[in-house]
């Protein structure tokens, strides 16, 4: 049996479609099992750049990709999807759980005033209607997708949540429900039409594979310290991040995992609102920001950018079962004379070396930094020589650098990245 989970280490953006598209080239199957069109994931073959929401990485590969009953579905953005894939060559090989839940209009329209009305509390919604899907579904009142594909049901289910949700924003948010309930109806019912192809038994498929010794990829969206449980709430998202999502949102028991790979780049980015101890507001943020092109794959919106941070990759290590890490964009950082690293917060008199989750606490904490030497900016051309020869070609300054890492985490970096083709890879597995 053989499952492996790829997941984020901070706060999402790590590079994790890179590195799943990476191993998908020996997997039967790439699973997403969180998550909606909140998240975004690149995968860059040669000059081909693909930008996915909803779908799977590996499917650029013939793969088959599978979207989990632990994800939320705008199937008008999944048919998008597919169809650009199509246009570009490319006929997906999809399944689409019948457990996964669907977004609507007025989910949307509600999570827009929802972020607002949470004043300094809102995580910076994407606004895509995640949060609404899920709270519906926790209260029992959401709508699958096999629910589109059978019209009694389909309008037994949308009769009663359109009618919640009408009195939700007339009585919570003063708004007038801006969808009809015909027009939504008569809407998705053409989309689960449309749809109905690839909706199916995935929770089935995936132990089936797994059963038969396959190798099934599963994909994490964003990272550990946006999960609703584990992560920095309330400024994070609305499902489980974590590798032990990946059991829930297919349905797999977790003796049917043998690895999990987190991934981490090698500085620290994050879009929306929280505290930030490593937050560099300057020049070089700036710097960061514009030479790792960090703009959100979703949203478009720029990304903070600071130092690496350890205490966040330590808590990711012990909520995920990592075995391993799988470091990314080491070559944004060249040209840095000195790096900073994260080791540890000081709050007050008081060194803190665990995440904290008081909100107080982490709001004070100061960073307490370890400087290491940096290494010169090279040319693409140079790092993928560095690539075909190996580890030990690698610049002295970025081995030490990763060293660095390993031993304060205490797991081994077994993928090794600087630059978004799969050329730029070196892989120590």
């Amino acid at each position: 049996m053989v499952g492996l989970i790829v997941v984020g280490t901070q706060w999402g953006d790590e590079g994790k479609g890179k590195f799943v598209d990476f191993i998908a080239e020996d997997a039967d199957a790439v699973v997403r099992y969180q998550g909606g069109n909140n998240a975004g994931h690149t995968v860059v073959v040669g000059k081909e750049v693909y930008k996915f929401h909803l779908i799977p990485s590996g499917v650029v590969q013939g793969k088959l990709g599978v979207l989990g009953a632990g994800m939320v579905i705008n199937p008008k953005v999944l048919l998008g999807e597919i169809e650009d894939l199509e246009k570009r060559g490319i006929t997906p090989n999809l399944l689409l759980s019948q457990k996964a839940h669907i977004i609507f209009p007025f989910q949307i329209q509600q999570d827009g005033l929802s972020d607002v009305a949470q004043g300094k509390l809102s995580a910076g919604s994407t606004r895509r209607g995640i949060a609404p899907t899920y709270s519906d579904k926790t209260a029992r009142n959401g709508i699958r997708a096999i629910d589109l594909l059978n019209e009694k049901v389909f309008r037994e289910k949308l009769e009663n949540l359109y009618r919640i949700k009408k009195k939700t924003l007339e009585y919570v948010y003063n708004q007038n429900i801006e969808s009809k309930e015909n027009d939504v109806f008569e809407e998705y019912f053409e989309y689960g039409k449309k749809l109905s192809k690839y909706i199916g038994n995935a929770t089935k498929k995936i132990n089936e594979l797994i059963d038969e010794g396959k190798l099934v990829v599963f994909e994490g969206a964003q990272g550990t310290l946006l999960g609703v449980d584990h992560g920095m709430y309330p400024f994070g998202t609305s499902s489980n991040t974590i590798s032990g999502g990946a059991c829930t949102g297919v349905g797999v028991g977790p003796t049917k995992i043998n690895e999990v790979i987190g991934v981490v780049k090698a500085y620290t980015s994050r879009v929306g609102k929280s505290p930030f101890p490593t937050e560099l507001t300057d020049d070089l943020g700036d710097h960061i920001r514009e030479k790792g092109y960090e703009y959100g794959t979703t949203t478009g919106r720029p990304r903070r950018c600071g130092w690496l941070d350890l205490v966040n990759i330590r808590h990711a290590v012990m909520v995920n079962g990592l075995t391993s890490l799988a470091i990314t964009k080491l070559d944004t950082l060249g040209g840095l004379e000195k790096i900073k690293v994260c080791v540890g917060y000081k709050y007050k008199t008081q060194r803190i070396n665990e995440q904290p989750f008081d909100l107080t606490v982490f709001r004070d904490c100061k960073p307490i930094y370890e400087e290491l030497e940096g290494w010169d900016d090279l040319s693409d051309k140079e790092w993928e020589k560095i690539a075909d020869q190996g580890y030990y070609s690698l610049p002295k300054q970025v081995r030490n650098y990763i060293k660095f890492i390993e031993e304060d985490v205490g797991i081994p970096i077994k993928l090794i990245s600087f630059g978004p083709g799969r050329e730029f890879t070196i892989d120590l597995r």
